[in-house]
């Protein structure tokens, strides 16, 4: 391997590393986020396209003068598209929608079922399912209910406890 191959394989090194930093540490780095075309995940795109190209050039052309021409021209023509594609890539995932965190008020009005049996004057268990996940919270009832009855939450006074009341069982 030639020193101008082995000196692009540094510069997309240097490019790769740029990203993975960006990626792992981006929030630290900048306040702005993704803000234009000379973004963090931007120029580590375009300086590690340049690199890999340059080196995959310079590798086939051979050493000298023309392995450094060749190497620049074709790191450029990677690098350009690779650094658009990563900043369209770093812009729509930080604007990726995503569903609502539940609240309280998603978890009254659920059924559930009692994993801890209710004593009249504590707490108990129930599980529900919340956003398709199981979720068990802290229970109490007007009166003692059984391992395995069907609960519907009629009140939820904090995050991670309800007042619940037994259902039919029909």
């Amino acid at each position: 391997m030639n020193a101008v191959t082995i000196t692009f394989l540094l510069i997309g090194g240097i490019g790769l590393a740029l990203l993975a930093t960006s990626v792992l540490f981006g929030h630290e780095l900048s306040t702005d986020g993704v803000d234009g075309p000379f973004s963090v995940p931007s120029i580590a795109g375009f300086v590690g396209a340049f690199g890999f190209g340059g080196a995959a050039a310079a590798a086939l052309t051979g050493a000298g003068v023309l392995a450094v021409i060749v190497g620049v021209v074709v790191g450029l023509v990677a690098a350009v598209p690779a650094a658009v594609g990563t900043l369209a890539l770093s812009r729509a995932a930080q604007r990726m929608r995503t569903d609502a965190t539940p609240t309280r008020g998603d978890i009254v009005g659920r059924l559930g079922v009692v994993v801890t049996p209710i004593p009249m004057d504590g707490y108990g268990e129930v599980r529900i399912s919340l956003g398709g996940q199981p979720v068990k919270l802290n229970a109490r009832a007007d009166r003692p209910v059984p391992l395995g009855a069907r609960v519907f939450v009629v009140e939820a006074p904090s995050d991670t406890s309800v007042i619940v009341e037994e259902t039919s069982t029909v």
